[in-house]
């Protein structure tokens, strides 16, 4: 165990611990012994001490030994660590006959552990270390203090009854005297509690107590040895002693064994429960996790299986999105997406709908998608998206990873019912989890702890899990585990089972902002590189054997349609494709250029036949605003078309031998038309055509809460500056400056200013108490620079920063004492 702490701010040198001379060492004056590099540690472990940053060392005190900070500080224990906070806690009762704290060899002896001997390998120092730097203990004379709150969360630290002082300490007085003067008949203590506590305190003296009582009774007292500590019986409050025992319960009654604590409840004292354990406090101490139980893959097979799956996310979402730009998504009443869009979007991005549901989740939780501001609202791709499409594969990949391990929401929650009977949807309401985060990060990270290539079973995970992380063990966090291992396999992150090696440095400990360069520059290596060209077969096909450059897959989207995806995509050219590139603005020689320069194979005459014959046929009719109206320059075809049968809901009427009017609007006219097998253009006043892509919609992002994952350490020395000026402020000897008592505010204000500039003038510092703009009184240490207009112009040393006070808000003022 090392505690290299410096000494502080208003610390003495004659007082190892901190507080000052003369006074007894309190958590307080231990924590303002820390040194920066300590708080910052602390402060960075337990990020929710600095949410806002308190105001001295003392607030950070109070909040540090609070009971919802405390219990996060309980979850990150480990089984051991938290075995070794328990036996502080037994072992160092203050209500306890033995002095207040424990020795780390009480500790040791307690879990039965022999020292290593070797530096930085001993288990017990490594926890003692963690429980130092969480502040869940803290030294007072070479022992070990647990902070107070801890009484209150562990009651039983392993699974130990309360001391018997606390439990005779509720007994009648009648009851505690009676015991006294059984056990010990002329005791000098000053009171009966006192005597039978002192008299429990003696492992002898409990020896000679358990050796008194029949087999019966130790059979009791041995079912109660390893907890839990309480029993139940009727009529416990009986009032018994040694000549009127006549039971095996009486007789441990009688002898302070069992003290009742209830109608009908007994517990065994903690002191006696050390003695029936032989002093040991745990039957079962294991200072390392479970080993990993599972198979082992090549790591090779791990990388491709992994980025493979990457690959493929991409692909899908991109899909999804590129068809939501043209066609979105419904909103639901409750904000969540549909049944049959999502089915939808399954289809359209060859996957189940489980998957779809996770992929959407993480597209909203990476900004990517978003709903417009319409009444019937859409779903719809956002500006964001036009960005990420234009960074690397790996890149793109990391963000949607980011999304999902900082998301509290659970994709597979889709499809149950709520406590009300309703449906859950996908992107709506009721799949939120605060835990989920912590679950995913806890599942990644005990994986990273196996050696490459290992693929853990279910049940080994689940152990290694419980070890890692008992006081966070639930049916919930079971679940939201069990997803997270279903879910980084559908995302990438786990190849085969294993953890990919690009996972990895995503879960360094300053955070997976800080470590996505690493974690790209290995993705990249491992992803398929994309390709400049394609394979043209003759059956109006072509295949892509890998991703394409982004390009090359645009132009390729716009005249062909995907057929089939896997390793390598099918495209297929039908009319409608090309109509669509035409369409776009793309003429004949473009596309088939196009595919001349990109593909391997030479184009085959079926497909060039194709192209030129959409191209023939395109832009021949032309529609326009009137009602609406044709015009052709070919009348044979104009007349082919007005005698067409299929084509009279038309309503055309012929005016000349090349225009045609119709009663339907243009945009309904081209639509129809275009069923029919005919190849419409629309065309201006001016006779030109209009030719442009579909209109492309794109929605705003939901605001991003800012990571500050990566920015963790920095902000925590940051607060421990500020906690560091704050203490100062708070405790620095202080030299008052009066202030007029009577008349008026004005006198009293020019007075202050008076002084505030005399420490300008002279370069001083001084301290300002202050009523900030919520009403606070704080207290500020600040250097001068100007007094005007009824406002101080000062740099504050407790923030780090020039501010300006209100002059009337200055509540008094004090010149500083000396530094040393």
């Amino acid at each position: 165990m090392t505690d290299n702490a410096r000494p502080g701010p208003g610390r003495s040198s004659h007082d190892p611990d901190g507080g000052p001379p003369g006074r007894p060492p309190t958590f307080t004056s231990w924590l303002r012994s820390r040194s920066d590099g300590e708080l910052t540690a602390l402060l960075t472990a337990r990020p929710d001490l600095a949410q806002p940053v308190p105001a001295d060392i003392g607030a950070l005190a109070h909040r540090a030994t609070s009971r919802n900070a405390a219990l996060r500080a309980l979850e990150r224990l480990d089984r051991f660590t938290l075995q070794v906070l328990e036996s502080v806690v037994a072992l160092g009762d203050d209500r306890l006959s033995e002095p207040v704290g424990a020795q780390p060899a009480e500790i040791a002896r307690g879990l039965g552990l022999t020292p290593s001997g070797a530096a930085g390998e001993d288990p017990l120092d490594e926890a003692l270390d963690t429980l130092l730097r969480l502040a869940l203990v803290w030294p007072d004379h070479g022992r070990l203090r647990p902070v107070q709150v801890l009484r209150e969360l562990l009651p039983h630290p392993a699974q130990l009854g309360p001391p018997a002082r606390a439990l005779l300490a509720a007994l009648p007085h009648g009851t505690a005297k009676r015991l006294a003067d059984d056990l010990v008949p002329h005791s000098t203590a000053t009171t009966p509690v006192e005597t039978v506590a002192t008299a429990l305190s003696d492992p002898d003296r409990v020896a000679a107590l358990v050796g008194q009582v029949g087999a019966p009774a130790r059979r009791l007292l041995d079912n109660l040895a390893w907890g839990p500590p309480n029993g139940t019986v009727s009529d416990a409050r009986r009032e018994v002693g040694l000549a009127t025992a006549a039971s095996p319960v009486e007789e441990l009654i009688a002898r302070g064994l069992l003290v009742a604590t209830g109608d009908d409840t007994l517990t065994l004292p903690r002191e006696v429960g050390l003695h029936l354990r032989a002093g040991v406090l745990f039957q079962d101490v294991s200072t390392a996790p479970p080993a990993f139980e599972g198979r082992q893959v090549p790591p090779e097979a791990v990388a491709r299986a992994a980025a493979g799956q990457a690959f493929t996310v991409l692909r899908a979402v991109e899909e999804l999105l590129e068809h939501w730009s043209q066609e979105p998504a419904a909103v639901l009443r409750n904000g969540g997406l549909g049944v049959r869009d999502l089915r939808r979007a399954a289809q359209a991005m060859d996957t189940d709908e489980d998957t779809a549901a996770l992929y959407l989740e993480v597209l909203r939780a990476a900004g990517l998608i978003g709903t417009d501001n319409r009444v019937t609202g859409e779903w719809l791709p956002t500006r964001e998206y036009d960005l990420w499409r234009e960074r690397s594969p790996e890149h793109r990949w990391l963000r949607l990873a980011l999304a999902w391990l900082d998301s509290d929401r659970v994709a597979s929650l889709t499809g149950s019912r709520d406590a009300g009977g309703r449906v859950r949807n996908v992107l709506g309401p009721g799949l939120v989890r605060p835990a989920a985060p912590r679950a995913r990060l806890d599942v990644l990270t005990e994986m990273a702890g196996a050696e490459p290539g290992l693929a853990p079973e279910e049940g080994s995970l689940a152990a290694r899990l419980a070890w890692r992380r008992p006081r966070r063990q639930s049916p919930v966090h079971t679940e939201l585990a069990g997803a997270a291992v279903t879910e980084a396999a559908a995302l990438g992150l786990t190849g085969r089972g294993a953890l990919a090696e690009h996972t990895r440095p995503l879960l360094t400990a300053e955070g997976a902002a800080a470590g996505t360069d690493a974690a790209a520059e290995v993705l990249a290596a491992e992803l398929p590189q994309p390709l400049d060209h394609i394979l043209v077969q003759g059956d109006l096909t072509a295949v892509a054997p890998g991703p394409l450059v982004t390009g090359l897959a645009r132009e390729l989207a716009l005249v062909a349609d995907v057929e089939s995806t896997g390793g390598a995509t099918v495209y297929r050219f039908t009319e409608e494709s090309v109509r669509r590139a035409l369409d776009a603005g793309r003429g004949v020689s473009d596309i088939t250029g196009l595919l001349e320069r990109h593909s391997r194979t030479p184009l085959p005459q079926a497909l060039r036949y194709l192209v030129s014959d959409v191209g023939r046929r395109h832009g021949r009719l032309r529609t326009g605003s009137a009602g609406s109206y044709l015009r052709c320059d070919e009348p044979a075809l104009l007349a082919e078309l007005v005698a067409d049968r299929r084509a009279t809901d038309l309503e055309l009427l012929l005016l000349a031998p090349t225009v045609v009017v119709s009663g339907l609007n243009r945009a309904t006219l081209t639509e129809r038309l275009r069923q029919l097998g005919y190849h419409p253009v629309p065309e201006s006043g001016d006779g030109t055509m209009r030719l442009s892509r579909p209109e492309i919609r794109r929605a705003e992002p939901e605001p991003a809460v800012p990571d500050e994952g990566g920015r963790a350490p920095e902000l925590a020395r940051a607060a421990v500056r500020a906690l560091r000026a704050g203490d100062e402020a708070a405790n620095v000897a202080r030299i008052p400056v009066s202030l007029p008592e009577g008349g008026t505010a004005g006198s009293r204000a020019n007075a202050l200013m008076e002084v505030l500039a005399d420490a300008a003038d002279g370069g001083r510092r001084v301290w300002i108490g202050y009523t900030d703009t919520d009403g606070r009184q704080v207290s500020r240490i600040v250097e001068p620079a100007r007094v005007d207009g009824g406002f101080l112009t000062a740099y504050d040393t407790t923030r780090d920063a020039v501010h300006r006070f209100a002059i009337h808000r200055v509540t008094g003022v004090a010149e500083l004492g000396d530094r040393g």
